[in-house]
């Protein structure tokens, strides 16, 4: 859900998608008062920051509108238009390698693909434009601090090539805005299950023909019932092809708590991706996610010591959602014939990665654990 600047909680609009919705349009470019350049945002100093003077423009983001919550089921029957473009000149391309769409600024011609790194990029249309986003987090991590981190990820991988952890690859670093989607709903569920006990008796049994006794575990199964009422607020599903889904599950979640209403400014000078996964499609993932994460709170109810044929039958209401963006750094490179991915949560600082490994220390790893293992079981022996 939106919330207020000071911290609390700001009480949801929950507004038709079919009603009309008005907003200011942004200026397309931001330009530096000094030397006329064009500002871009700096995560660092929190401003407008022209690269070409050094310049800090004053601060023209306009942060007082309130972020709508739509209201989920209007959304699914009618989208409305006005809840689309950018607020600001773009252009839209397709990566022809992994199919990323990325948004950029229509200045900067010559570049690769911030994704896969390649250059192989054709302009991208559709009959209907991409939904404004209502929210966007902006960058809280500058590029130096980021390469640092990554540097420092890289050191703590003991199975890396040496010469990976030499290198660290941060040169390739690009930052991105990357889009989400978030829901809310309360949802109120009747749960049944059979829950069981666990109890334990005696039994004999021949060892070596002796006579033994041992435990035995048992189960009762009693009848068990229930009721759980729960609020899902800003459950997240990412609307990225262009990064991992378990890379991007890793740096997660984005502190949705300050998140700002949408303006231009906060994006000048960095690469958008477009949605690609639709609302349709992320509504069915939330909803997914929601009955898997109320099942486990039903299960939690559930007496005794484990249970079994769980049974949950949930009533879903106040379902809104908003389209929002968050910040990643992404670095992309190859190692060999492989291509590898890490990113860190442009806020957090949160990273995750993939690397190559080396054959020679994964040979020495298993090495020392049958080491390991044969030490144990000598001095098991000799006891």
């Amino acid at each position: 859900m939106a919330r207020a600047e000071g911290g609390g909680r700001r009480v949801p609009r929950f507004v038709s998608a079919a009603a009309p919705q008005t907003a200011e349009t942004a200026q397309p470019r931001f330009a530096c008062p000094a030397c006329g350049g064009e500002a871009v945002w700096d995560p660092a100093k929190r401003k407008l920051v022209c690269p070409f003077c050094g310049t800090e423009s004053p601060a023209r983001i306009d942060a007082t509108g309130a972020i709508v919550e739509h209201d989920l089921v209007a959304a699914l029957r009618a989208i409305p238009d006005t809840a689309r473009g950018w607020q600001l000149s773009a252009r839209e391309v397709r990566c022809q390698s992994c199919n990323a769409i990325s948004v950029l600024d229509p200045a900067r011609q010559a570049q690769n693909c911030p994704f896969c790194g390649s250059a192989q990029l054709l302009p991208y249309t559709q009959a209907k434009p991409a939904f404004r986003p209502e929210g966007v987090l902006p960058f809280a991590i500058a590029e130096t601090a980021a390469r640092d981190g990554i540097r420092a990820w890289y050191r703590r991988l003991w199975l890396a090539p040496s010469a990976l952890k030499r290198r660290a690859l941060t040169d390739t670093i690009h930052g991105v805005y990357l889009p989400y989607w978030t829901f809310d709903a309360h949802v109120e569920a009747d749960w049944s299950a059979e829950a069981g006990h666990y109890y334990y008796e005696t039994e004999t049994v021949m060892v070596n023909g002796q006579p033994r006794t041992r435990q035995v575990q048992r189960i009762r199964w009693e009848p068990a019932a229930g009721h759980v009422a729960h609020f899902f607020d800003d459950d997240l599903v990412c609307a990225s092809t262009g990064v991992q889904p378990a890379l991007i599950g890793g740096i997660e979640p984005f502190p949705t708590r300050e998140l700002k209403p949408y303006d231009a400014a906060y994006v000048a000078g960095w690469v958008v991706e477009r949605y690609q996964i639709d609302l349709v499609a992320a509504a069915q993932r939330a909803r997914a996610a929601m009955d898997a994460k109320l099942a486990a709170l039903c299960a939690s109810q559930v007496p005794g010591d484990t249970y079994r044929n769980l049974s949950v039958h949930p009533d879903y209401s106040q379902q809104t959602f908003k389209h929002v963006l968050a910040p990643v750094w992404l670095l992309t490179y190859t190692y060999g014939a492989r291509r590898f991915q890490c990113v860190m949560n442009g806020v957090t600082g949160a990273v995750r990665g993939e690397y190559p490994k080396s054959p020679w220390k994964i040979a020495l790893l298993v090495l020392a654990i049958i080491v390991a293992v044969v030490i144990v079981m000598t001095l098991g022996g000799r006891q």
